[in-house]
Order: structure tokens, then sequence, then C-alpha cells
């Protein structure tokens, strides 16, 4: 287990490879030529776009055999299943008490700066059909429906579909088992083995990440051009300024209480943060974090339960997302709203934030359930985003992702599993030279 380890017990250090030949550098010549590509040849730029959707679904397609082997292991390992369910408990006490201040912080920032004022927006002009298949689907979130979604028709069908809970709820139950049948853990063994397989495939995968990073960016940047940026600019700034403190303040007062820094946090994870932002996508990241973890000395089983489930109920960027956007169609609207209403607004996102993650335009489908719900917002105001939405879904992913990192980071140090020796090494920029972990990380 990684936080047992000593730093005697540890790979030495390796040579860096030169700045220019890492994946760190190839994605930001990436990101910089779909900007150029579609600033300049916007036509030519929207043709990218396929690019960057086959990106995402070679990542996606390895999203879950991953989860479910690393998962899988970190119980056998663990082999105490109360153990399992305090880790659980850890997670996701601290999952609702930073989501919820995160919607908050949204709340206060849209209540105080007004993004929407001016507009004088009718709500019968709105284009509700580009928004129907957001509004059908948010009708369908249900509390008992959320629930019942986590559990896979079939053992196949939660790898057919990708979904995570269903995948983490799978390997679960297969780690229970083996904890109890596999004594001489031969099978656990084996599991490790195909992980190492996976990871590999996902180290071929990440060659592709710039080429990904520039179609994604291209097609952005050609379909909606600069000019969205500026009519919605007051939305847009709100969303990345109250992102940006909440990442500053919040998650750096609780990385400092670790005995973290979040700046060498960052510095230390910045891969995954060009990579999300050129796609838009944290899942994107999911495999490379869980490596970045393990390696920061946090234990597998701690990682391979916090991150996994982070994806659908720590989602710090969205909360902040979901209540600015809200107000701001209120305020875009003419709509007014009590303090109770408000507060009402709050706890509907508290609720429905947990529901939609795993679904395809997860954020508008929330955003149009929680609308629905208070029935005074016109939901047609949804169409208003659907213009900045993508830039608005880079800044959102960039706080979930940092937001699972620091989770990741604290469930570990409440569970003793975390190797600080080992963190102060990566963070301070020593390389790694595990085989597997150094291909992904600097493949």
């Amino acid at each position: 287990m990684i936080a047992s380890q000593t730093p005697s017990q540890i790979s030495p250090p390796g040579a860096h490879p030169p700045f220019h030949k890492t994946l760190y550098f190839r994605v930001i010549v990436g990101i910089v030529a779909g900007v150029l590509v579609g600033f300049f040849f916007p036509g030519f730029a929207q043709s990218m776009k396929p690019f960057g959707d086959g990106f995402i679904k070679l990542i996606r397609m390895m999203i879950a055999p991953v989860i479910f082997l690393t998962v899988v292991v970190g119980i056998a390992n663990i082999g105490d299943s109360r153990r399992l369910g305090r880790v659980a408990f850890k997670a996701l006490f601290y999952f609702e008490v930073v989501t919820t201040l995160a919607l908050a912080i949204g709340l206060i920032v849209a209540t105080v700066f007004h993004p929407g004022r001016g507009m004088n927006i009718d709500p019968h002009t709105l284009d509700t059909k580009s928004i129907s298949q957001y509004t059908s689907a948010g009708k369908q979130l249900e509390g008992v429906d959320v629930i019942l979604n986590i559990i896979p028709e079939t053992f196949v069908d939660a790898f057919a579909k990708g979904e995570i809970l269903q995948v983490l709820l799978l390997a679960i139950l297969v780690g229970l088992a083996l904890v109890s049948l596999d004594k001489d853990k031969s099978l656990t063994r084996l599991a490790d083995a195909a992980s190492h397989v996976s990871f590999k495939i996902i180290a071929f995968i990440m060659e592709f990440a710039p080429l990904g990073a520039f179609g994604a960016m291209a097609f952005t940047i050609g379909k909606y051009g600069l000019g969205t940026l500026l009519s919605l600019g007051k939305l847009m700034l709100c969303i990345y300024v109250t992102s940006i403190l909440f990442i500053v303040l919040v998650l750096g007062l609780i990385t400092f209480f670790c005995g973290i820094n979040l700046w060498k946090f960052l510095r230390y994870i910045r891969e995954e943060l060009l990579i999300v932002l050129g796609t838009s996508s944290s899942e994107t990241a999911l495999p490379r974090m869980i490596v970045r973890m393990e390696r920061l000395g946090c234990s597998k089983s701690v990682v391979g339960l916090v991150i996994p489930s982070g994806y659908s109920f720590n989602l710090d960027g969205t909360s902040i997302y979901l209540t600015i956007a809200a107000l701001f169609i209120a305020q875009a609207t003419n709509t007014h709203l009590t303090f109770g209403q408000e507060m009402f607004v709050l706890l509907i996102l508290m609720l429905n934030s947990k529901g939609a993650a795993a679904v395809t335009g997860g954020g508008f489908i929330t955003l149009a359930a929680t609308l629905s719900a208070l029935g005074t917002i016109p939901v047609g105001g949804i169409s208003l985003l659907l213009g900045v939405d993508r830039f608005m879904s880079q800044m959102r992913s960039l706080t979930n992702l940092v937001g699972n990192g620091v989770a990741t980071i604290v469930v570990a140090k409440w569970e003793g599993e975390f190797n600080n020796a080992q963190a102060q090494r990566m963070l301070n920029g020593e390389p790694w030279t595990d085989n597997e972990s150094e291909e992904i990380v600097c493949a």
C-alpha cells in the first residue's frame, strides 16, 4: 500500500525529459493552434470536431475498466469491509460540505454582481426547441430514479453504458467477494496485472492528446467565435472569477491545513489541467488522476474510491456554475426572487446536482430540473447559455478536477494513508520512475 511506503522503498528519481518533448508542451501547442485556426479559419475549424470527439471517446472507452480494476484491487488489499464503509462515509461527508459551500458562494456572487441585469429578455421570445433534449431529461430526475440508476440492468450493461457509479458499485461488490474468497491473493494479482494493461492502453491513447485538444478547441472557437464571449461577458467573468477564487481561497485553505502547497499541487497536475482545458471534459483526465494521486502518496484504496465517486458527487465547479446560471436567467428575464425562493434554489440544487453527473449534458439537465421545480424562473432561459456553455464548461471542469484531487488528499489524510514524504518529493518536481506510472504521466 502506498501510504505504508518509506522514501527508501520508492524507486530512485530519473531524468526529466526535455521540455519540448513533454506532453505538457505538446498539449499547449495543440490548444494554441486550435485557437488560431478557429479564429482565422472558422469554417475549416468546425470540421476538426471529430479529432476532439474521437480522443474523448477513446478515453471514455477505458474509464470503466480502469475504475473497476483499480477499486477491486484496492478493496481486495484492504481486507476489511468496515474500513471500506468508513472511507466511503468520510468521502461523502466531505463532498456534501464542500459542494454546498460552492453552491452558496455561487449564489452570493450572482446576488451581489447581477450578471443578467439589464438584458430585459421577454421569456416568451426564448427558443425552447434548442433545449428540448435537456428539459425533457430534467423532468425525469427524481430521487428514487437516481438511486435505482446506480444499479445496472446486467453486469455487462454498466460497462457498455460507461456509467461510473454503476461500475463503482460492481467493483465494490467484486472487491468484497475477493476479500472473502481470495485467500492466496492469486485473483487479486491477476486483477492488478490487468490494471497494468489498461494503464498501458491509456498511455498509448495519451499520445493523441495534443490532436484531441487541437480539434476540440478549434471547433469551439470556430463555431461560437470570440464575439460570443463579449455578449455574455459579465456572466463568463462571474463564473471564471468565482471558480478561481474558490480554488485559491477554499481549496487553498484546505490544502494548507493538509500540509500541501496549492500552487505546487496545481503545477504537479498541470498536464491534466491542460487536457481538460483543451477538451472541456474532466473525464479525459480521470485515469491519469488516479495514477497522479497514487504517486502523490495517497493509498490505492482511497484513490480508487474517492476519484470515481467524486466525478458524480464532488462537482465544485458545476455547483458554482449552476447557482450563477440560475440567478442569471432570473435577472435576464426580470424574474424577481425572494430570499426564500433563492434558498429553495440552493436546496433543489443540493439534491439535483448529485443526480445528473453521469448524464450527457448533465449541467443543463440539472439546471432544467431545478428551474422546473422552482416554477418561477422560465426554463427556456437556459437557451441563453448555449452559445457560451462550451467556454464555461472549461472552467467548471478544471475546478471539478482540482476539487477531486484535493478531496483525495483530505480523505487519505483522515484515514492515515497519506505518505507526506513522498508527496513532498513529487511536489518538489522529483521525477517518478515506476514503469507503468511513468509511461502514463510522462508520455
